[in-house]
């Protein structure tokens, strides 16, 4: 049996290979480690690794695991990468550092109004229903732009890219195809909002500005971090090869 510590090296080392095979640095690449339904404990484990980064699904679940540890592993970053309804906005922003599932306008707005004044913004990325599956929450592609544009302007959010789930394909090239629609969705909204920024900068000063830097696309789990990783992921969000399967529910 291995131990959280090794299956947190093995994951490493993947991500590692992975860069190498795509001709990317390794560094380019971010560790998002997802602990939904593993305890506070766990956590620490694996925070004790040198991991930094922790992804959780269920909104009081992560509340409760930061409040356990807010005195036991500090520094870590919290991400809510799961649903958030708007009876479950105020504790994204009161506790979260980041927002990967915003996929409207309404939620990013409460997101705003409801972060504390003494905590930095709240980054988010948007979420986008990139193969248009069924089951699948997200904004759609053509309708992205015109929710990113209105994000980036919130005071209380920082705009950092796109998080996309899509439908499991089988094989590592329908994999990379299904990731490389994210990766040009990605490259679109961050050459629009530099243009944006670009024509700010014409009637602002530098410190005016609140375009973001938008600089983060969040695809890629245990199943497919290497496809995604060669269609350009900067994040890959990782749970079962790094803290186990997980139970069924009865």
């Amino acid at each position: 049996m291995t131990s959280l510590p090794d299956n947190l090296h093995a994951v490493q080392a993947r991500i590692a290979a992975a860069c190498q095979a795509s001709g990317r640095p390794e560094h380019s690449v971010r560790l998002l480690a997802v602990s939904k339904t593993f305890s506070a404990a766990d956590v620490q484990a694996v925070a004790a690794c040198g991991q930094r980064d922790f992804g959780e699904n269920y909104i009081q679940e992560g509340v409760d695991k930061i409040t356990a540890l807010a005195g036991h592993a500090p520094g870590l970053v919290w991400h809510c990468i799961g649903p958030i309804q708007s009876n479950k906005t105020r504790a994204v922003a009161e506790h979260f550092d980041w927002a990967h599932t915003v996929d409207r306008l309404k939620i990013a707005q409460r997101l705003n109004d409801q972060r504390p004044a003494h905590l930095p913004p709240l980054n988010v990325c948007l979420q986008v229903n990139i193969d248009a599956g069924a089951t699948k929450s997200g904004v759609a592609p053509h309708e992205a732009l015109a929710l990113a544009l209105e994000v980036a302007q919130m005071p209380r959010l920082v705009l950092r890219g796109v998080m996309t789930i899509p439908d499991p394909v089988d094989g590592f090239d329908a994999q990379v195809a299904v990731h490389m629609k994210a990766q040009a969705l990605f490259a679109q909204l961050q050459n629009k909002l530099q243009s944006e920024r670009h024509n700010e900068m014409k009637n602002k000063r530098p410190s005016e500005l609140k375009w973001p830097p938008f600089d983060t696309l969040s695809m890629g789990m245990t199943a497919d971090l290497e496809a995604a990783i060669h269609a350009g992921s900067t994040m890959v969000r990782v749970g079962t090869a790094i803290f186990g399967g997980r139970p069924k529910a009865a």
